[in-house]
């Protein structure tokens, strides 16, 4: 019996020691270190759309709010975040291609497949103009992560996405961009 007792001992000290050690906690996500940033949108490709918008960070994502106007009442229109900050050409093909920092395909906001700059479209109300409040996932303001969105440009196109045309949603021409300007 001392035997047996012996060999169950040892036999649950080696199956103790066999045993991983707990994994270590996950890393914490990125996280927003701006408290707000405001975007003047200018025309683009001879538009008169403009506007302005103020981001927030939220808990998962940063929140979009503002007014752009000059667009026809009841038409529909494309909006991106864009990866470089830049608004500098005519037509603000110097804002590059949607921001996309985990090189995922197009597609609409809030699926499985999408650019983390993919919003839904906007429609314009009786009087050419909108009213954002539009929540963004899985992006920081401010903080310099790999889903940073400050000083990027935030542009508004000139027709709907389609959400499958790839890369940017068949959305037309860029109608009025601006810089995501960190104000705090």
């Amino acid at each position: 019996m001392r035997h047996a007792s012996l060999t169950l001992f040892v036999a649950l000290g080696v199956t103790a020691c066999a045993t991983k050690p707990p994994a270590p906690p996950a890393a914490p996500a990125p996280q927003s270190t701006a408290k707000s940033a405001l975007v003047n949108l200018a025309p683009a490709s001879g538009s008169l759309v403009s506007g302005r918008v103020m981001l927030a960070p939220m808990r998962d994502g940063v929140h979009l709010t503002g007014t752009i106007g000059g667009f026809q009442p009841g038409s529909v229109h494309g909006l991106h975040v864009h990866d470089k900050g830049d608004c500098s050409a005519a037509d603000a093909s110097s804002a590059g291609g949607h921001f996309n920092p985990t090189a995922s395909a197009h597609g609409r906001a809030g699926t499985a497949t999408h650019h983390a700059g993919d919003m839904d479209n906007v429609t314009a109300d009786g009087n050419g103009q909108v009213q954002l409040d539009i929540h963004l996932s899985n992006v920081t303001l401010g903080g310099g992560a790999a889903n940073d969105i400050a000083n990027r440009a935030l542009v508004v196109h000139a027709a709907a996405d389609d959400y499958m045309t790839q890369p940017s949603g068949n959305s037309g021409a860029r109608v009025a961009c601006g810089v995501i300007q960190v104000k705090g």
